[in-house]
Parts: C-alpha cells; sequence; structure tokens
C-alpha cells in the first residue's frame, strides 16, 4: 500500500513530532541523515535502484563507508535497492510495512491469524482503494492537471490516502494524525505542483517489476497492525532478516502515527550495528 513518496529520514522528520537522532535535541544516538526522494525522470533503470544509487553517491561524497538505511513504503524498497547496490557499505536495514507482498492466500492453513488478517486486509484494501494504484502507475499526468488545478482535489486526493492507511482502529484522519500534519502534506504537494512527478514514480515502477535478488545485509521489519501486510516468510526468502516486531498500535504512516514505537524499534535495531 503505497500513497505517497516518503523521505528516505522520514520517521526522524516527519510531522516534525520525533527529534531526528544526532540532532542538537538528541545526544542518545548516531547522525542521520533525511533525504527527500527525488521526482522522477525519464530513465531506462528502474526509479528504486537509480534513487538508491543516488543515495551511495552521496553518502561515499560525505565521507561515509559505514552507514545504516531506514525507510517506509517507497522508502522500503530503495533501502533494500541500496543494500544491494553498497552491500560492503551498508551496515544493516531497518523498515516499518516490509519489503514484499504476501505470496499466500488467505484459506492457506500455514498462516497464522494475525498472517491471515494481514493478506484479508490487502485483498479488502484492493478492493475498496486500490484505484489509485491503477491510475498512477498508467495515467499520472493525465491526474496531475487536476490535482495541480485545484487545492481542494489535491487535499481530498492525499486524505483519501490517510483514511485508508492509517490505524482501523481510528474512524477518521485526523484522529490518527494531526490535522495540521495532513493540512501541511496536502499544502506541501500543492504549492510545489508536485502531484505529477510524485505520482510518475508510481508509472515507472510498474514497468520495472521483475525477479528480486536476494540481499544478505541483516534486515529489520516493523509492522504496524495489520496495515502493513507483509509476512515474515516472504521477507526470510529475500533478505537476511534478523529481527521481526509486530506493533499493536499505528499504521501504514508509523512516522506520524506511532513515533514513538517506531524510533524505539529503530534505536534498539541499529544499537547492535556501529555504522
Amino acid at each position: 500500500m503505497r500513497a505517497h513518496r516518503h523521505t528516505a529520514g522520514g520517521p526522524f522528520a516527519a510531522a516534525g513530532r520525533p527529534v531526528a537522532p544526532g540532532s542538537p535535541a538528541d545526544r542518545t544516538a548516531p547522525g542521520a541523515g533525511i533525504t527527500r526522494l527525488p521526482g522522477p525522470r525519464h530513465s531506462r533503470t528502474p526509479p528504486a535502484p537509480r534513487v538508491a544509487g543516488a543515495w551511495a553517491r552521496l553518502m561515499r561524497r560525505l565521507g561515509y563507508r559505514r552507514y545504516g538505511a531506514q525507510g517506509g513504503d517507497f522508502g522500503s524498497g530503495i533501502s533494500r535497492a541500496l543494500a544491494l547496490i553498497a552491500p560492503d557499505e551498508v551496515v544493516a536495514l531497518h523498515v516499518n510495512g516490509g519489503t514484499t507482498y504476501p505470496s499466500a492466500t488467505e484459506d492457506d492453513p500455514t498462516l497464522t491469524e494475525r498472517e491471515r488478517a494481514r493478506v484479508r486486509r490487502m485483498n479488502e484494501f484492493m478492493g475498496e482503494a486500490g484505484g489509485y494504484l491503477a491510475i498512477q502507475s498508467t495515467r499520472p499526468q493525465t491526474l496531475a492537471y487536476g490535482l495541480t488545478d485545484s487545492p481542494v482535489g489535491q487535499l481530498g486526493w492525499i486524505i483519501d490516502k490517510f483514511r485508508d492507511m492509517t490505524d482501523l482502529a481510528k474512524e477518521l484522519p485526523h484522529e490518527a494524525i494531526d490535522r495540521d500534519v495532513l493540512l501541511t502534506h496536502a499544502t506541501l504537494y500543492w504549492l510545489t505542483a508536485t502531484a505529477g512527478s510524485s505520482a510518475a514514480l508510481y508509472y515507472e515502477d510498474a514497468r520495472s517489476w521483475g525477479e528480486q535478488r536476494r540481499s544478505e545485509v541483516p534486515l529489520a521489519v516493523a509492522q504496524f497492525t495489520v496495515q502493513d501486510i507483509a509476512l515474515r516468510r516472504d521477507e526470510e526468502k529475500l533478505n537476511n532478516l534478523v529481527r521481526w516486531t509486530d506493533h499493536d498500535r499505528g499504521g501504514h504512516f508509523a512516522a506520524m502515527e506511532a513515533p514513538d514505537l517506531l524510533l524505539q524499534d529503530i534505536r534498539e535495531f541499529f544499537a547492535d550495528y556501529g555504522a
């Protein structure tokens, strides 16, 4: 479930709630880089490896030879691509939401009840709310004209995604995420006219699906309720999974919904890896 571009350091930066590790306000964690995903451009290279390659070059220019990466949503796949591109530099990965989609069906007898609920939620979501994926993956520019022309249209488009992907225990989006934060997100997209460039990332990604290589870089996955749908078995097939945590609060936007849980999970994991 992917709604919009995430920041590489989203958990540290989103909503201004969590304190960035390494910032003047936090002396308990190593330095952290917070970067936004660049807008897509026409290229034969799939978007995740292309963005990951830019990050790897950036870290080298900054003088870092060993570092960890964290991401959610598109950031999960990009972080994983970074580990494949620079396995000798990326000491470990932490993602919220996982890097895979469920391979099992809901009636698979080997599923746990939690896993079954996740597969069920994926099916419900795609049936009820997956239309945005279809249009952003096929006609992103057509959609962009309307969203760029109308601030109300942009607001409605984004808030609808927050409604579908936040904690199901919350009835309305602003009960899960502060209202000002929601308005800020919509405002940034509209003022910068980036509805088209952000949606184009889906267009490019849809044309780059293929068999994935296994990553041997240690990976931690944090799952927030059934809104995160990845299954442990799928992650273990493609990754060197060393930590799996299930949280009973939050949703797809963990950095804004449950920043305390996410930051604790990140800190505990990277404490074992001196980058």
